[in-house]
C-alpha cells in the first residue's frame, strides 16, 4: 500500500493536468494569432475614396490597403445611422430590437448592458490585449447619465477593453472632452463639468444668441453651446481646461492608437480605432485645409487618409504587417450638409459621395449602409476583390470561430460565422442582408424589400432620399443597384417571400441559428 499510493498519487495527478483546461488554453494559445486592428471611419460613403471609383478625390493610402488586400462589394454596416451601427458591430445583435439605441445624446447612459458578451470579450478571451480610441457614442455612465467629474462606469472597460481613449459622443454634441479609462482628460477639479441638453444651464454663449463668435456657422440645429468658435448640440459648462481643439483631433486620437500599438507590440492586440473624421463639424488640421479642393469635407477625408497611412506605417516600422489583420470600413453612409455650413455641398463638384447608390446617411436605399469594406492580412488574405454579402454584425461569430470559442445561444443572435468569407476562403456570403435605416429592409440574391413606411421621403436638411414609401418596394440589384425602378408589382411572391423571411427575422429574435 505506501508503495501503491505515490504511484496512484503520480497518476492521478498526470491525469489531472492533462484535463486541467489551462493546459487546453495554452494549446490554444499556441496558435497563430494575428493582431487584429479594426478602422472605423465615420460618415465615409461607398463612393468617398479611389479604390472603390472616386475620381475627385485620391486616397492613397487607403488605395494601397486595397490593393494588398481583399475589397468586398457587397459589405454592410447594420444601419444608416452610428450608434445603432456600433451597437450592432460590437454585439452581434441588430440593434433595431432594442429600445434607445437610436443616436445618442451626449449625456447618454451606456446602451450595451455590461453582462452582454461583446466583440472585445471575445478577444480577451482568446488572450489578447484590447484598446478602443477614438469616436465612441454608446453612451457612458449609469442610468442618468455620467458624472463627468469622477469615474465614469460603466463604459468600455465593462465590454471587454482594457484600454480607451474616448470621443464620448461625437464631435458636434456636448461636452467637448476626452476621456481615458473613466476620466475627463486634463480636468480641474476647481472647474466641473455640466452639460444638460434642451435647456440651456450656465451663461456661455450659443450659437443662436451669439453668432458673430462663430467660426463655423451653422445649417440646421448645433445652435447651442459655442466651444473653439463652433455651436453644438446641447449645454455646457465648466471643465475649460479640458476641452479639445478640433483641429487637433486627429492628431490625437491618432497618436494614442500609435501608442497603444507600441505598448502592446509583444502580444497579440486588438485595436478598435474609430475615427470622428468625416463626421461634422469637419475641421481638419492645417496641414489638410484647401487640399483637396471640396472644402473642410474633402479635406477631412485627406486627413482620414493620412490616418490610416500612420497606423500602416506604424505596423511596418514595427514588423507587425505579416502578423495583423486590418479591417477598413465605416459606420454608414455619407451626408453633404449635416448641420454646417461649411461649403460641402457648394464645392463637391463631381464628386459622388455614394457612387453609383441611391441615398445616403439615415437612408433605406442602399448607400445607407453598403460602405467601403477591405480586409488586409499579408500572405494570408490573397488581394483581390468579393462580390460576397457580408456585414459588421458577422465580426462577433467570425473571430469567435477564428479562436473555436464556442457562442451561448443568447450571444450574437444576429452574427454569422462568416470567417471564410472575410479571409477570402470563400466566396459564399450572408444568407440574406439586413439593413436598418429610416425603414427594415432584407436583401437575398439580387433582390431586396424594403417594408412599407409612412415616414417621410425625404429629409430636407440633408437633401437626402429616406427610402421610405406607404407601399412596399422590390429592387433587383443586379440589374439595378441604384434601386431605380420599383418592381414589386411585378413580382408580387418574390415580394411576399421576403416580407415573410424578414417578420421572421423580427419575430424570431435571432436569425443565427
Amino acid at each position: 500500500m505506501k508503495i501503491f499510493q505515490p504511484i496512484f498519487l503520480i497518476v492521478f495527478i498526470l491525469g489531472f493536468i492533462s484535463c486541467n483546461p489551462k493546459q487546453n488554453n495554452s494549446e490554444n494559445d499556441s496558435k497563430e494569432k494575428p493582431n487584429v486592428v479594426l478602422i472605423y471611419i465615420d460618415d465615409l460613403g461607398y463612393g468617398d475614396v479611389s479604390c472603390y471609383g472616386a475620381t475627385e478625390i485620391s486616397t492613397p493610402n487607403i488605395d494601397k490597403l486595397a490593393e494588398n488586400g481583399l475589397v468586398f462589394s457587397n459589405g454592410h454596416c447594420s444601419s444608416a445611422t452610428c450608434t445603432p451601427s456600433r451597437v450592432s458591430m460590437l454585439t452581434g445583435k441588430y440593434a433595431f430590437r432594442s429600445q434607445g439605441t437610436g443616436v445618442a445624446r451626449g449625456d447618454a447612459a451606456m446602451i450595451i448592458n455590461p453582462e452582454t458578451r461583446c466583440l472585445a470579450d471575445i478577444m480577451k478571451e482568446a488572450g489578447y490585449s484590447t484598446g478602443v480610441v477614438g469616436k465612441w457614442h454608446l453612451g457612458l455612465g449609469p442610468q442618468g447619465g455620467p458624472d463627468w467629474n469622477g469615474y465614469i462606469s460603466p463604459g468600455p472597460q465593462d465590454i471587454g477593453f482594457d484600454y480607451s481613449f474616448l470621443i464620448p459622443a461625437t464631435g458636434d454634441r456636448v461636452p467637448c472632452v476626452y476621456t481615458e479609462n473613466g476620466k475627463v482628460v486634463g480636468l480641474d477639479s476647481n472647474d466641473p463639468i455640466q452639460v444638460k441638453f434642451g435647456e440651456k444651464i450656465g451663461d456661455e454663449p450659443t450659437g443662436k444668441e451669439n453668432p458673430e463668435l462663430l467660426k463655423m456657422n451653422y445649417s440646421h440645429g448645433h445652435n447651442n453651446t459655442i466651444i473653439n468658435g463652433i455651436s453644438r448640440i446641447g449645454f455646457m459648462t465648466g471643465g475649460n481646461s479640458a476641452r479639445w481643439i478640433d483641429e487637433d483631433m486627429a492628431d490625437v486620437i491618432t497618436q494614442k492608437a500609435l501608442d497603444f500599438i507600441d505598448q502592446n507590440k509583444e502580444k497579440p492586440f486588438f485595436l478598435f480605432y474609430s475615427t470622428h473624421d468625416i463626421h461634422v463639424p469637419r475641421v481638419p488640421h492645417a496641414r489638410f485645409v484647401g487640399e483637396s479642393g471640396m472644402g473642410p469635407r474633402g479635406d477631412a477625408i485627406l486627413e482620414v487618409d493620412w490616418a490610416t497611412g500612420e497606423i500602416m506605417k506604424k505596423l511596418e516600422e514595427l514588423k507587425l504587417i505579416e502578423n495583423t489583420l486590418v479591417i477598413f470600413t465605416s459606420d454608414n453612409g455619407p451626408v453633404v450638409d449635416d448641420g454646417y455650413e461649411d461649403q460641402a455641398v457648394e464645392l463637391l463638384g463631381d464628386h459622388k459621395p455614394a457612387g453609383t447608390l441611391r441615398g445616403g446617411k439615415y437612408s433605406a436605399f442602399d448607400a445607407g449602409t453598403r460602405v467601403p469594406f477591405i480586409v488586409s492580412w499579408p500572405g494570408k488574405v490573397a488581394p483581390g476583390k468579393s462580390k460576397a454579402p457580408i456585414s459588421q454584425v458577422d465580426f462577433l461569430h467570425s473571430f469567435a470561430k477564428m479562436f473555436d470559442l464556442e457562442l451561448a445561444d443568447e450571444d450574437a443572435p444576429d452574427s454569422f460565422d462568416m470567417l471564410e468569407t472575410l479571409l477570402g476562403k470563400s466566396n459564399e456570403g450572408r444568407n440574406h442582408v439586413v439593413e436598418h435605416g429610416a425603414a427594415l429592409s432584407v436583401i437575398q440574391g439580387d433582390w431586396k424589400y424594403i417594408e412599407p413606411s409612412k415616414r417621410a421621403k425625404y429629409n430636407r436638411n440633408t437633401d437626402i432620399e429616406l427610402g421610405t414609401d406607404p407601399e412596399p418596394q422590390l429592387y433587383n440589384l443586379a440589374s439595378d443597384l441604384g434601386e431605380t425602378k420599383n418592381v414589386a408589382l411585378e413580382f408580387p411572391e418574390k415580394v411576399k417571400e421576403l416580407e415573410l423571411l424578414l417578420q421572421k427575422i423580427k419575430d424570431d429574435g435571432r436569425s443565427r441559428n
